[in-house]
């Protein structure tokens, strides 16, 4: 069967703004308005497939559902209409709307059955012949001007669209699982997709209530891009030896605020899932440093590590295989950790009890923002403050460096390398993140004295984790890579700032979008932590973007895009500078 033109073929490419560079997204404003009956086909009965199916049904769409296994689309339709019937037992949908919803809702027997559809979203094998066959049998079936999308979070939506008849109808269209509760979807331009494509599917996204995002065709498009910073950061972390899985965990959830530690996540997610897609992005980015994958990964994948569905991650989960709806739930015990985290634990390990420390303690006052906040925390532990220009001879030395690490302090500054610790001065950003304090000992520093350092946190009942010696402790290491990437991300134009910033917050779940937190910092304070990161390691992967770059020179907010009025205000830089 053979669908009929119903208007004009969508077949041109999208064209650039005037001053946009090449590859930057297509304009999502004032998508075209979709049909008030539109029916919606669907290939691919699996988990994306039925979520997408649940949500656009009950935003009164039509929709068919087709998959290439017999019974597969039936049974999927079934397990959505039983979705329907929890969601109304359970006070969340109407008995009416419920019923409308299923009725919506239609299992199709062949692919010509899709033949009247205005979209149809493929959530097949993540192949790409497979896919190219699947549009290739569909516009032998659909009408001229149906637009074909693809779901598939891998591949490149231009390669897929390169041997079609009509590939400028053809686009990405990237839902996150769970579907229902992921709101926001990505729309993907490739080379040669036509405007109306994606305005259409931004229509429909908006139409099921999602958030649509739109960018341009690069590997891991925004969500999974953006993502890179906060796993290879932490891995890289714990590789050096700097702080144990556990300590990563708790100090990015208590002191940076995000709702699971990035090995959490890791074992959430999968090994079998997260790993090949780190390497999967480097090689696409030809060996960018910045996305450069872990060992530590690659090890633990070997060995069949993999998470909580194995049971067994970096953390152990009893009972394999919890429900796949426990997602805020932490991991019920740490299991075998890395040699890196039980090489931390060992160097860390503290006298018995120690006694809070009850000395003078002398900050270093290079920056006042920072010594006036450090002295104000300290003071309210009931810390006596050495305010001397130099330490005194008894005097506990506190350093607090932005991208540095405590030995570089102690020689820049000349000060007594076994009395000399150092703390995280994003700690004490007036109350703008969670009071959790990161401290710092050398290889030189004196351990007892570092362990009455942290008892005196422990008494105060103020939350504080001590980790060895490195440039930029965690949070400053993990934040500014994070904002790095997505700096480069819009300087690359894969998206507006905007759109960045709310794939992140809704498609990660970050407590911030890059750019938002950014400016949160300062962004001179940002850049400062890179270019500091950038010296003391030598690694290329701590370059600072120079979207960044520019607008920290210029005192602009990271949001601010070229040709347009500086607001000349970042939106936040409450903290220490």
């Amino acid at each position: 069967m053979t669908g009929q033109p119903t208007g004009r073929p969508i077949a041109q490419p999208a064209t650039q703004p005037a001053g946009q560079p090449a590859g930057t997204p297509a304009p999502a404003a004032g998508p075209a308005p979709l049909p008030a009956r539109l029916t919606l086909g669907l290939a691919g009965a699996g988990a994306m497939g039925r979520g997408i199916a649940q949500v656009a049904a009950q935003a009164g769409i039509d929709v068919l559902l087709y998959d290439v296994q017999a019974g597969a689309a039936a049974k999927a339709v079934a397990t959505v209409r039983g979705q329907f019937a929890t969601l109304a037992a359970k006070g969340k949908l109407t008995a009416a709307a419920a019923d409308t919803a299923s009725q919506k809702l239609h299992a199709a027997a062949t692919l010509d059955a899709l033949a009247g559809c205005g979209i149809v979203i493929e959530a097949i094998v993540e192949q790409l012949d497979a896919k190219r066959a699947l549009f290739d049998a569909l516009e032998a079936i659909v009408s001229d001007d149906c637009v074909l999308a693809t779901n598939t979070s891998s591949l490149s939506v231009t390669a897929i669209a390169a041997g079609a008849r009509l590939p400028g109808r053809i686009a990405g269209c990237h839902f996150f699982n769970p579907v229902p509760l992921m709101k926001v979807a990505e729309v993907i331009a490739g080379a040669l997709t036509g405007p109306e494509a994606t305005q259409a599917l931004t229509a429909f996204v908006q139409r099921i209530g999602h958030t649509p995002v739109q960018a341009s065709d690069t590997p891991g498009f925004i969500v999974n891009h953006a993502g890179r910073g906060y796993l290879t950061e932490a891995l890289r972390i714990v590789q050096e030896t700097v702080a144990g899985v556990e300590q990563v965990d708790e100090v990015l959830r208590s002191a940076a605020g995000f709702r699971l530690g990035p090995f959490q996540l890791l074992d959430l997610t999968g090994l079998d899932v997260s790993h090949p897609v780190m390497e999967s992005i480097y090689r696409q980015y030809y060996q960018e440093p910045r996305y450069r994958p872990s060992p530590i990964t690659a090890q633990r994948l070997a060995a069949g590590l993999l998470g909580k569905k194995t049971g067994r991650g970096f953390y152990s989960y009893p009972g394999a295989g919890p429900a796949p709806d426990d997602h805020a739930a932490g991991p019920a015990a740490p299991a075998d950790v890395t040699a890196a985290t039980a090489a931390t634990a060992s160097a860390l390990q503290a006298p018995p009890q120690p006694q809070p420390w009850s000395g003078p303690i002398w900050i270093d006052a290079s920056d006042a923002g920072t010594y006036t906040a450090l002295a104000t925390l300290l003071r309210g532990l009931g810390a006596d403050i050495d305010a001397a220009p130099r330490p005194s001879a008894g005097a506990l030395c506190l350093v607090a460096p932005l991208g540095e690490d405590v030995s570089a302090c102690v020689a820049r500054l000349d000060l007594d390398p076994a009395r000399t610790l150092g703390i995280d001065p994003l700690c004490a950003a007036n109350g703008q993140l969670p009071g959790h304090a990161t401290l710092m000992l050398s290889p030189a520093t004196d351990t007892g004295l570092a362990a009455s350092l942290l008892a005196l946190f422990q008494q105060a009942g103020h939350p504080a984790t001590l980790i060895n010696d490195s440039a930029g402790f965690i949070v400053q290491r993990v934040l500014a890579t994070i904002i790095n990437i997505g700096c480069d991300i819009v300087q690359q134009g894969i998206c507006s700032p905007a759109d960045l910033d709310s794939a992140v917050t809704l498609g990660l779940g970050y407590p911030r979008g890059p750019l938002a937190w950014g400016n949160h910092l300062a962004p001179q304070r940002v850049l400062t932590i890179l270019r500091n990161l950038q010296q003391l390691t030598g690694d290329p992967r701590y370059r600072p973007s120079p979207w960044l770059v520019r607008r920290a020179q210029l005192g602009l907010s990271l949001h601010h895009i070229n040709g347009t009025a500086p607001s000349n205000k970042q939106e936040n830089t409450h903290g220490p500078r």
